[in-house]
């Protein structure tokens, strides 16, 4: 994308400070520097020492922000963080510009070889399913399990709401829009999203419609946001066209973890013709429908995707052994506190 295409974006270490970034209660934002990126990353106190990690990307437009229900709902079974991908949420823009997937991998890979948190249970959400499908494939051995909501693979018959997102992948395009919609209010934006995200917008509470806002308005104060949005569409749209080792299905065959697929009936980005394919390429899949869902079916039905993915701990020996060693503590004279009803009722 030329220089003419979008306005001029500065480097990270000058970018104007536009707002802050809503945080829900239980959770805390800290920012860590890595090299060419630096991430915002969000997470919740662990309920007790020992929990296994877990780490979870959104998609494009998204942020750390699209996990808080689901993370509050694990916060018993996992140690959760998430973080903002480069140019969005609370990130900057990564130094070198790629908002590739694969770049997008490689911040995420820094994150957890940095952190030494791996391996982790790995979410990902629509672009974030792409990202952490290539994570699972390159590092099996950063990855626990991998749970995926409306993973972002490759189509040959995309979805026709998806046409105006992969258009913004188009030189122009997204300079184009700002000028076609400069006159669209915060609220406006809001709606059309979660008229295109939601199975049912009608689920959304009013504070969390303010909330949207608010954050809306937050981002589009950031001079990167649209150059952000364009290349990571684009991102998208190349490694849908990569063919070989790098093709997105062929390294979903790679996946070594056990996986947890979640589908949409309604979603209006990501086929749910897709979803039995998905099924067949992961060789250790597990398969979650959901009629009503649209297309972040963690933020719209948080309860059944945290029960799904306990049944995926369950079938993987995971929750039986956190329990063991619950009671190895205990009978070694440690503060026995029973867990069993928190674990038993979480996500029902």
């Amino acid at each position: 994308m030329s220089s003419t295409e979008l306005p001029f974006v500065p480097p990270a270490n000058v970018l104007p400070k536009v707002g802050t970034v809503r945080v829900a209660e239980g959770e805390r934002l800290r920012s860590v520097e890595l090299p060419g990126v630096t991430l915002t990353i969000r997470s919740r106190p662990p309920a007790r020492e020992g929990l296994p990690p877990a780490l979870f990307v959104h998609g494009l437009g998204g942020s750390s922000q699209n996990w808080s229900a689901l993370m509050a709902l694990l916060d018993g079974v996992v140690d959760g963080e998430a973080l903002d991908l480069p140019g969005f949420g609370d990130s900057p823009p990564p130094d070198d510009g790629n908002y590739s997937v694969t770049g997008h991998a490689r911040a995420v890979i820094r994150y957890l070889d940095a952190s030494g948190r791996g391996p982790v249970h790995l979410f990902g959400n629509s672009l974030g399913g792409a990202i952490t499908t290539r994570v699972a494939a390159v590092r099996p051995d950063l990855v626990r399990t991998l749970t995926l909501v409306s993973p972002a693979l490759p189509e040959i018959r995309v979805q026709r709401a998806a046409v105006p997102t992969g258009l913004l992948a188009v030189p122009g395009v997204a300079l184009l829009f700002t000028r076609l919609t400069r006159e669209w209010t915060a609220e406006q934006r809001v709606r059309g999203v979660m008229a295109l995200c939601y199975g049912d917008p009608g689920r959304v509470t009013p504070e969390g419609f303010r909330n949207a806002v608010q954050e809306m308005e937050r981002r589009l104060r950031l001079p990167y946001f649209w150059d952000a949005m364009a290349r990571s569409a684009r991102g998208i749209v190349n490694a849908y066209t990569l063919g070989g080792q790098q093709g997105l299905w062929r390294q979903a065959e790679r996946v070594l973890a056990p996986t947890l697929l979640v589908y949409g009936g309604r979603d209006q980005l990501v086929g749910f013709r897709m979803a039995q394919k998905a099924a067949r390429a992961f060789r250790d899949s597990r398969l979650v429908t959901l009629p009503d869902a649209g297309h972040v079916a963690m933020m719209e039905y948080p309860e059944t995707v945290a029960l799904a993915f306990r049944e995926l701990l369950e079938d993987a020996g995971e929750l039986g052994a956190q329990r063991a060693r619950r009671a190895g503590r205990a009978d070694a004279g440690g503060d026995a506190v029973d867990e069993a009803g928190t674990d038993e009722s979480m996500g029902g």
